[in-house]
């Protein structure tokens, strides 16, 4: 059963249907969650009845989960794909020279009036329009990227004052003496860009097709190798020649916090959830955060974490993980949204694979205004490639907006 729903759903996904295919698509997709909290229900009796559960019904379940995972990637497939606006309609817009030319300049390499803003050596600046859909794309397919602050910088290094402090303030009578207030305290936070590159290559024949739209074949070429990247950069980038991902920060016990510190929460056993009563855990991870962040905030966890919260309830019987209340929505957990990226890490002894946050707060990326393309028609013959660029950073701005789960003693 599940795997025919998961065929049925990618096959609609690749060939491009329509809104009534994809509420059907939706329709099946709640069909097979409600076959897993079936499951999951005689799992969990079984648990109480004989202290373990039958091996069938854990495949089935693990089977019913990757049913759900690959439905909602195939919807999300399809809502990206239906959103996608064309680029140039098959051609360059009469009037917009610097287009037609760039247009040129990919088919055939001819460089005539691409001299303004752009650098030989370095490659020249792609239209407007591509730029605005390469970055338009990295926000729909990057789960980080989709929730942080974004910001347009026109230099190498963006730098951020944050007040830490505000001034002294105070209530007084109308006619008595004011005392001179404090000064608030102001912490700088620099933000580096950091080259992302890809390098799509191209028949001459598919080049010379008078219908390919370069701009739009262009940001679809670079969007999914520019998006993986920037992912893995905002969660795990070191910080050196790309992103510092936000569990790279000096971690700390929630009680223990204190700026420039990320908080966590320990489950209090080593690599694995609490025996009794586990989804606790994320509801004492829900309110480490202050109410002014939760208003915004989101859960951020990949796949294999996602399939284990999906099978805990509260104290009366309803599930925690609930699905979009419509094709393309996201899922809920304890009523906030649910992200997930795939590189955050697994669950294991002392890893963090659950955040909780108001990432708009929280994280900042910041692109660099422009994307250049350089074509290069002779490392590859006889493909011509186009090493396509962008400048890239990113960090926390708050550290007080995000919160982790960390599977560790204490």
């Amino acid at each position: 059963m599940t795997d025919t729903v998961t065929d049925r759903l990618e096959n609609k996904a690749a060939a491009g249907v329509g809104a009534r295919d994809t509420e059907g698509m939706f329709a099946e997709f709640m069909g097979a969650f409600e076959e897993f909290k079936r499951t999951n229900d005689g799992r969990l009796a079984e648990l109480e009845r004989r202290g373990s559960a039958d091996a069938l019904t854990e495949e089935k379940l693990g089977r019913l989960n990757t049913a759900l995972d690959g439905a909602k990637a195939a919807m999300d497939r399809v809502a990206l794909e239906r959103s996608r606006p064309a680029l140039e309609a098959g051609r360059p817009e009469a009037g917009d020279e610097y287009k037609e030319a760039f247009s040129a300049y990919v088919k055939r390499g001819e460089e005539k009036a691409l001299s303004i803003g752009s650098n030989p050596d370095g490659g020249y600046l792609v239209p407007s329009e591509t730029e605005s859909e390469i970055t338009r794309r990295l926000t729909a397919v990057s789960p980080i990227r989709a929730i942080a602050s974004v910001r347009a910088v026109s230099s190498s290094v963006y730098k951020k004052p944050v007040s830490l402090t505000g001034p002294a303030t105070g209530w007084v009578a109308e006619t008595g003496a004011r005392t001179e207030t404090g000064s608030p305290t102001i912490d700088a936070l620099d933000f580096p860009t950091a080259e992302l590159y890809a390098m799509p290559a191209a028949t001459a024949a598919f080049l010379d097709d008078a219908a390919v739209d370069v701009g739009a074949w262009l940001a679809e070429e670079v969007n999914a190798a520019f998006a993986e990247q920037e992912t893995a950069a905002f969660v795990n980038g070191n910080g050196t020649n790309k992103p510092k991902g936000f569990l790279q920060e000096t971690q700390v016990a929630e009680g223990s916090w204190i700026w420039d510190r990320i908080g966590y929460l320990a489950t209090g056993v080593s690599g694995a959830w609490p025996t009794d009563d586990p989804s606790d855990k994320l509801i004492d991870l829900v309110y480490t955060l202050k109410a002014g962040y939760r208003q915004n905030a989101s859960w951020v966890m990949n796949r294999k974490t996602q399939g284990a919260v999906r099978k805990f309830k509260d104290a009366d019987g309803n599930y925690l993980w609930q699905p979009g209340v419509a094709a393309g929505a996201k899922a809920t957990l304890l009523g906030f949204e649910l992200v997930e990226a795939e590189d955050m890490p697994d669950i294991a002894a002392a890893a963090t694979p659950v955040a909780f946050g108001d990432f708009r707060r929280g994280y900042l990326v910041v692109d660099r205004t422009g994307v250049n393309v350089l074509r290069d028609p002779y490392t590859a013959k006889p493909y011509v490639l186009f090493y396509t660029t962008k400048r890239v950073g990113g960090g926390v701005q708050d550290f007080d907006a995000i919160k982790l789960l960390k599977f560790s003693a204490s």
